[in-house]
C-alpha cells in the first residue's frame, strides 16, 4: 500500500444533516469533530507507507477508528462495523452516509505499521500539543499520577502447567516448521503426553505423581534440546521463538544434566523481574502487591486537575508488573517535559514519593512532587515507638538527642554518605522509655544502646518534610486531588478495557496503552465540551443502604 496525499476535507453535507437531525441534544463524537477539527493529516504517516502501491485506505481514518474503538472497547471486527453502519461515527471520520467503510483487517495492518515505526507516542504528542495550544492544558498546572496492574493475555499456570504447556508450544511450532524431523525425532509417547494442553482436572492427584511428571517434563526438554542442537544440517531449528523461549524456561525452571532432573528451589531460582511467565508472552512478568497477584504489566496514567478545564491525559507509561512505582516517575517527568506540559505541582502517592524523586523533581524540572513519603518501616515505627522522627538532630553540633533528653556519645560519617550515631548503654539501660526505643542484647549478654543510621543531610530533611505533608492543611486539600486519577484508571478498565492486555508483548501492550490513552482524551473531552458532570464515586445498593 502507498500513501496518496489527500485530505479528509469537510463532514459530508448528508452526514452532517442526518447527524444533526438524529442528535438533536448533542453527541460525543460529533461534538468533539466540531471542537478539534483536523489535528492530524497525511504528513503525520508518510513514513508508514512506502511510495509505490497500492493506494492505502486514509491513515487519519484508519488512527480515528482505532481511537473511537478503543474507546469503546470493541474487536476490529465491531469497530470496522461501526464505521459502515453509525451515523456519529461516519461524521467523525468524515464519511458519506453510503460509505461502505473498510476490511476489519485494515485496523491490525495499521496497528503493524504503528508499533514497526514507533510512532503512536508522536501522535499522542501531536494531540496534546494540540490541546494545548487551544488552551486545554495548563502550562505548569497541576496533574496526577497513579497505576494500575494489565493482566498479560494468558492463561493462569500453575509451575506445572507453565513449562508442560511450554514444551507442548514448542513441539507445534516444530510440527509446523519441520514436520518430517519431529516424527523422526520424537518418541511416540510424546504424542500422547504433550498432544493437549494440561489442565487442573487431567493432571496428576498426589504430589508424588506431579513431582514424577515435572522430572520426566524436565528430562523431555533437556532431550529435545540436545536433539536440536545435534541436528547441524538444521541449525535454524535452534533460532524458532518457541524453541529460544524452551532453552530460557528450561534454564529457569530445572537443574541441568547431568544432575537428577528437579524444580529448582526458591534459593536457586532467578528473580520474578527476570523469570519468564509463560511461553506465549515471554515479557509478561509475575507480580505481588499487597493481597494482589498477577502475571502482566503495569500502566501509569499522568492527567491535569486544573479547576475550570477538562481533566486530559498527558502521559501513559507501561512497564513490566515487578517495576516498583518510583522507578517509573522521571521516565514520566521526562515525556511530560518533552511535550512542554510539566506541571508545577505533581499529586501521587506514596509509591512514587521518593527521596531521590523529590530531590530530582525539584532540581531539574522544577517540580512539587506532593504526596506522602515512603514511610518507616522500623519496629519502632510499626508499633508506635521512638523512630527516628522522635530525636532532635543537630547537623551542625553533629549530635542526635532522644525523647528522654539525652545526648548522643558519637556521631560517624560513612562512606556512602550515610551517618551512623550511637548513644550511650547506660542511658540506654536506665532508660524508662527502654522497650519502645530499642529492643536485645550485645553478644556479651548486655543491653543494646540505641542506634540510628541518618541518611545525608538533604535526603534526611525531605523525607522527613514529605512525611508530615499531610498534617499541613493547604497540603492535604491539595493532595485530596490525587484521588481523581483512580476514577481515570476506572473509566479506561470499564470503557476500554485495560484490565486484561488485547495483544501479548511488551511493544504491543505499550502501543495498546498509547491508543488508550488517545481515546480517553477524546472521551474526557467530549464529556466536558457537552456539559457532563465529573461521576461520584460508584457504590453498592447495599453500600448506599449503610450510608442512607
Amino acid at each position: 500500500m502507498s500513501l496518496r496525499k489527500q485530505s479528509l476535507g469537510p463532514v459530508p453535507e448528508d452526514t452532517a444533516r442526518v447527524a444533526r437531525k438524529a442528535f438533536k441534544k448533542g453527541n460525543l463524537y460529533i461534538k468533539i469533530a466540531d471542537e478539534l477539527g483536523e489535528i492530524y493529516d497525511f504528513t503525520d504517516f508518510i513514513e508508514l507507507f512506502p511510495e509505490k502501491g497500492q493506494s492505502a485506505k486514509h491513515p487519519v481514518r484508519l488512527l480515528l477508528a482505532t481511537t473511537l474503538q478503543f474507546a469503546e472497547g470493541l474487536s476490529d471486527r465491531e469497530a470496522a462495523e461501526a464505521v459502515r453502519s453509525r451515523i456519529d461515527w461516519k461524521y467523525f471520520l468524515r464519511l458519506d452516509l453510503d460509505d461502505a467503510g473498510f476490511d476489519y483487517t485494515l485496523l491490525a495492518e495499521f496497528r503493524k505499521r504503528l508499533l514497526y515505526h514507533d510512532k503512536a507516542h508522536a501522535l499522542l504528542d501531536k494531540l496534546i500539543a494540540a490541546l494545548k495550544e487551544r488552551g486545554l492544558i495548563k502550562s505548569r498546572g497541576k496533574q496526577r499520577t497513579d497505576s494500575t496492574h494489565v493482566l498479560a493475555a494468558i492463561r493462569e499456570l500453575n509451575r506445572l502447567e507453565f513449562v508442560h504447556e511450554t514444551m507442548r508450544s514448542t513441539l507445534e511450532s516444530l510440527a509446523v516448521a519441520a514436520e518430517a524431523w519431529v516424527t523422526e525425532v520424537i518418541p511416540g509417547e510424546w504424542y500422547q503426553r504433550y498432544g493437549r494442553r494440561l489442565f487442573s482436572f487431567n493432571s496428576p492427584k498426589t504430589e508424588k505423581e506431579r513431582e514424577k511428571l515435572a522430572c520426566t517434563i524436565a528430562e523431555d526438554g533437556w532431550n529435545l534440546l540436545r536433539w536440536i542442537d545435534e541436528a547441524h544440517h538444521m541449525s535454524w531449528l535452534s533460532e524458532i521463538p518457541a524453541v529460544v523461549t524452551l532453552r530460557a524456561v528450561w534454564d529457569q525452571q530445572f537443574t541441568k544434566p547431568p544432575s537428577p532432573p528437579r524444580f529448582l528451589n526458591q534459593e536457586e531460582q532467578l528473580p520474578a523481574a527476570e523469570r519468564i511467565a509463560s511461553p506465549h508472552d515471554t515479557d509478561a512478568r509475575f507480580s505481588i502487591k499487597k493481597d494482589l497477584e498477577w502475571a502482566g504489566y503495569k500502566v501509569h496514567l499522568t492527567e491535569t486537575c486544573d479547576e475550570g478545564l477538562p481533566r486530559l491525559i498527558t502521559n501513559v507509561e507501561t512497564t513490566v508488573a515487578t517495576q516498583p512505582d518510583w522507578l517509573a516517575l522521571p521516565a514520566i517527568h521526562d515525556a511530560l517535559d518533552s511535550r512542554a506540559v510539566i506541571p508545577a505541582d505533581h499529586m501521587a502517592d506514596t509509591g512514587y514519593v521518593s527521596v531521590a524523586n523529590i530531590l530530582d523533581s525539584r532540581q531539574t524540572y522544577g517540580v512539587r512532587l506532593i504526596g506522602p513519603g515512603m514511610p518507616d518501616n522500623s519496629w519502632q515505627a510499626l508499633t508506635g515507638g521512638y523512630d527516628t522522627s522522635y530525636f532532635k538532630i543537630d547537623w551542625e553540633a553533629q549530635t542526635a538527642t532522644c525523647p528522654n533528653g539525652k545526648v548522643s556519645r558519637s556521631w560517624t560519617p560513612e562512606k556512602n554518605g550515610y551517618t551512623e550515631v550511637s548513644f550511650r548503654p547506660s542511658d540506654c539501660y536506665r532508660c524508662h522509655y527502654r522497650e519502645i526505643c530499642v529492643q536485645g542484647t550485645t553478644k556479651a549478654g548486655h543491653p543494646k544502646a540505641r542506634h540510628l543510621h541518618l541518611r545525608p543531610r538533604e535526603e534526611f530533611e525531605v523525607l522527613e518534610k514529605a512525611r508530615k505533608c499531610l498534617k499541613n492543611e493547604e497540603t492535604k486539600k491539595l493532595y485530596m486531588q490525587r484521588a481523581g486519577i483512580e476514577g481515570t484508571i476506572s473509566q479506561a478498565v470499564r470503557s476500554c478495557g485495560t484490565r486484561t492486555a488485547r495483544y501479548r508483548g511488551f511493544a504491543k501492550v505499550r502501543l495498546e496503552h498509547v491508543l488508550t490513552a488517545l481515546a480517553l482524551n477524546f472521551t474526557k473531552l467530549g464529556e466536558w465540551l457537552l456539559g457532563t458532570p465529573l461521576a461520584k464515586t460508584r457504590k453498592s445498593h447495599l453500600q448506599l443502604l449503610k450510608s442512607a
